[in-house]
């Protein structure tokens, strides 16, 4: 009987592939803006109009009724503002119209209310105004106030974006992109994420750099990539600084600098990006761009782990097995891999299958190795499909199977 060797420098494999492994993330692309509002700065956020309009009947225009209301609201009075908004909203004005929509959406004056906010922004997207039309594209798309369709929102996306409204255009690339209430087409989502790029709009250029990563709607081009991701990381955009630290890593677009990489992960990686703070770990862990320090590879490990990333919780796993960085524990290690191989992460599953091999950190148990070496191996986890070969060939967990055996160690490749 051949000799059931399972080998636990497999273990490291995982970890010592893992910084090889990383993909561009496309989260940033279904990001969609907030209300025209959302930064709360009055000057900008309420229209003022310099249109001359009717005069009513106590000698006050509607025009000068909204700008009293943004006096008031420039000087905190929200109720006051609110008042004056209303009087001029009730004689159709659009601005003050949309501008009683941002106090209702924000609850500034008035009670909040996503219902009278959204009525208020379709009296003046009606009008042709194009900030509100973009706020009720918002109500549209998130069912605020309105019953949920993309559709709609999509059409107001449209009238906004068509009226030079970046964050508009933004989201209305986010719809082409994801076919969102319109035909899926990525030459309208790029056309539309490279207008508000070209405004200036973070998430757009973020947004635009992925599809040039990904060669969607445009002709690929790492280059291109990299520039938009530069463009939105110096914006402060964690997605954009996490996608420019891979093209560092890896020379996308961009010369290879690991110092670099390590700069804009740990920039994500301070905003809370979880896959930023598991390449920052693996940086550390390698010393690359960075001094070796096995102390805060476990630290930044820890962070993504605890927000469910299953690489890091594999890696973190790994760590606390060799004791690098951390107390060793295999009590610890296989609690963090049992926590990736739940979430279907290969290395991990193979990991969990070597664990329970060999009783560390969990009771020996022949049957739940070959389990979790076939989850593996049915991804296509070369060393997992060898073992799972070796189990069936010695009837370790499983019922022996010769054929089954030379099946899944000839899939592996492993001699």
């Amino acid at each position: 009987m051949k000799r059931f060797v399972l080998s636990l420098t497999f273990l490291l494999m995982s970890l010592a592939a893992f910084c090889t492994k990383y993909q561009m993330v496309n989260l940033s692309s279904s990001t969609i803006f907030e209300d025209f509002s959302s930064k709360k700065a009055a000057t900008s956020d309420l229209v003022f109009s310099k249109v001359v309009s009717q005069t009513s009947e106590d000698g006050e225009s509607p025009e000068e009724m909204c700008n009293v209301g943004i006096k008031y609201y420039d000087e905190g009075k929200y109720r006051e503002a609110a008042y004056w908004f209303e009087k001029a909203a009730n004689q159709g004005y659009a601005q003050a119209q949309f501008n009683l929509g941002l106090c209702y959406y924000e609850g500034q004056g008035v009670v909040q209310s996503y219902e009278k906010a959204a009525y208020w922004y379709e009296k003046a997207a009606n009008q042709g105004l194009a900030e509100a039309q973009f706020n009720l594209g918002v109500c549209y798309d998130k069912g605020r106030g309105v019953g949920q369709s993309y559709e709609k929102a999509a059409f107001w996306y449209e009238k906004a974006a068509n009226q030079g409204i970046a964050q508009a255009q933004n989201n209305l690339g986010v719809c082409y992109e994801k076919g969102k209430g319109v035909v899926q087409n990525y030459k309208n989502a790029t056309y539309w994420y490279e207008k508000a790029a070209n405004q200036g709009i973070a998430q757009a250029q973020n947004n635009l750099g992925v599809c040039y990563e990904k060669g969607k709607g445009v002709v690929q081009s790492y280059e291109k990539a990299a520039y938009w991701y530069e463009k939105a990381a110096n914006q402060g955009i964690a997605q954009a600084q996490y996608n420019l630290g891979v093209c560092y890593e890896k020379g996308k677009g961009v010369v290879q600098n690991y110092k670099n990489a390590t700069y804009w992960y740990e920039k994500a990686a301070n905003q809370g990006y979880a896959e930023a703070q598991n390449n920052l770990g693996v940086c550390y862990e390698k010393g690359k761009g960075v001094v070796q320090n096995y102390k805060n590879a476990t630290y930044w490990y820890e962070k993504a782990a605890d927000q469910g990333t299953a690489e890091a919780q594999n890696n973190l796993g790994v760590c606390y097995y060799n004791g690098l960085g951390v107390a060793q524990s295999y009590e610890k290690a296989a609690y963090w891999i049992e926590k990736a191989a739940n979430q279907g992460y290969a290395e991990a599953q193979f990991n969990l299958g070597l664990c329970y091999v060999n009783g560390r950190g969990v009771v020996q148990n022949y049957e739940k190795a070959a389990y979790w070496f076939k989850k593996a191996a049915n991804q296509g986890y070369a060393q997992a499909q060898h073992n799972l070969g070796l189990c069936y060939e010695n009837g370790f967990g499983v019922k022996k199977d010769l054929q089954k055996a030379k099946f899944w160690k000839d899939k592996s490749g492993i001699k």
